[in-house]
């Protein structure tokens, strides 16, 4: 990679006095493939997400995206360190069929060229820690509109008279094929996704299988796309669809994120991959949103929220916690639980790879702490958002022996 020998000294930099290697926050599985060493001036940039409760992996996925051979501004290779240096999972490259403006300089008939000079890219440089998928997008009026499909075989096979038949030419290689920013204003002046014929009898003959409800270029999210897909049961998709640079678009590195899609996936491999995709057990992540259906959603929030109890404060039955956030976003949660706070209101905001004191009211002796929760960086439905609840052992915790007596004051009542 563009990454050396000079960045050894970097690398370093995670190494205990020791020389014990120590895992950031963040990173990813030591036994997996490294995504590179790059120096992004003491910024968390990479977006590592941990496991699941149900054992699933959540893997980072870009499945819209565009380089020169479009009408992206880079060249595919800088796309892949682009994923790289974000530590994602996978990234289709998706250039469009039919919209070709810069053919007067680049006019490579192979609709697999950017797929195929990315894997070139990734192999001399020895990038092997994303997953690359080939891909293209369907270009036509409304409708079907813009249209992608992802792990294609042969691109060029997609590129016939009707828009329908390009659609079936995909399914034929057994892409995953969704439809793109339905609320593109060239094609819904309104802002308003609304399904048409042409689309619903391709998902009777399931042909369709998902709907981008966040979009990068339009910096938009869809409530209208989740209904069409909660109604139609099509996967939910989050994608920087990124012309530029995902550092100048999206503020990467320094605080910022493209929009994505989490996978809720067996493991990391490009089949586990599509067959959640298929399974429509997606998230997607756009600023600090997390949209799809609640039971994904709810896989993510406990994968990344967990409670480390701390201690009694002395003399009283408020129990310190301290709420843990282990991914890379934020969660602002309201407290809808029977358990008041001490410290702070019931809206409460924790950072990405940080945490926040909680100082909970207990009142009663009681083995294990629940906090039941409104995620409001949540859609599981138009205008709706997630309820959940975080559980922890508290057993171990010693309280004050003197609120244990039968003749000590009571304190009961929440104050």
């Amino acid at each position: 990679m563009s990454f050396m020998s000079s960045h050894l000294a970097i690398a370093m930099l995670f190494l205990h006095p020791s020389g014990t290697p120590e895992t950031p926050v963040g990173a990813a599985r030591v036994d997996e493939p490294q995504h590179g060493v790059y120096n992004d001036h003491g910024t968390k940039r990479p977006m590592n997400f941990p496991d699941a409760p149900d054992g699933s992996r959540i893997l980072s996925a870009d499945l819209h995206t565009h380089s020169v051979f479009s009408d992206g501004h880079v060249w595919p290779s800088i796309r892949v360190e682009e994923a790289d240096r974000d530590g994602l999972d996978a990234l289709a490259l998706t250039e469009h069929l039919e919209h070709q403006p810069k053919a007067a300089d680049i006019p490579h008939p192979d609709r697999n060229r950017s797929y195929q000079v990315a894997k070139r890219e990734a192999a001399a440089n020895k990038t092997d820690a994303v997953m690359l998928i080939n891909g293209a997008e369907i270009t036509r009026g409304m409708p079907p509109g813009h249209v992608n499909a992802v792990f294609l075989e042969d691109a060029n096979k997609l590129r016939v008279d009707d828009a329908e038949g390009a659609v079936l030419a995909a399914n034929d290689q057994g892409a995953f094929v969704f439809w793109n920013h339905p609320n593109w204003l060239p094609q819904a002046p309104d802002g308003v996704a609304k399904i048409f014929p042409f689309h619903q009898k391709l998902i009777r003959a399931g042909k369709l299988h998902g709907v981008e409800v966040a979009n990068g270029t339009l910096d938009a999210y869809s409530e209208h796309a989740l209904g069409i897909a909660l109604e139609y049961n099509l996967t939910i998709l989050g994608t920087s669809d990124i012309h530029g640079l995902v550092d100048w678009t999206h503020n990467a590195g320094h605080g910022g994120h493209r929009p994505l899609t989490l996978v809720l996936a067996k493991d990391r491999s490009p089949a586990a991959l599509k067959k959640a995709l298929f399974a429509g057990r997606t998230i997607a992540w756009i600023n600090d949103d997390l949209i799809g259906r609640s039971e994904n959603v709810d896989q993510v929030f406990k994968a990344c929220l967990t409670i480390k109890p701390i201690a009694y404060l002395p003399k009283s039955s408020v129990m310190e916690v301290s709420l843990v956030n282990s991914c890379p976003l934020a969660f602002t949660l309201k407290n809808e639980g029977v358990r008041t706070f001490h410290n702070v209101t019931d809206v409460v905001r924790v950072e990405r790879y940080n945490d926040k004191l909680l100082q909970i009211r207990m009142n009663d002796e009681t083995k294990s702490l629940q906090l039941d929760f409104t995620v409001l960086n949540t859609q599981v439905r138009p205008r709706e958002h997630l309820r959940g609840s975080l559980t922890a052992d508290v057993s171990g915790l010693a309280r004050d022996a003197s609120l244990l007596q039968p003749n000590a004051p009571s304190n009961n009542a929440s104050k």
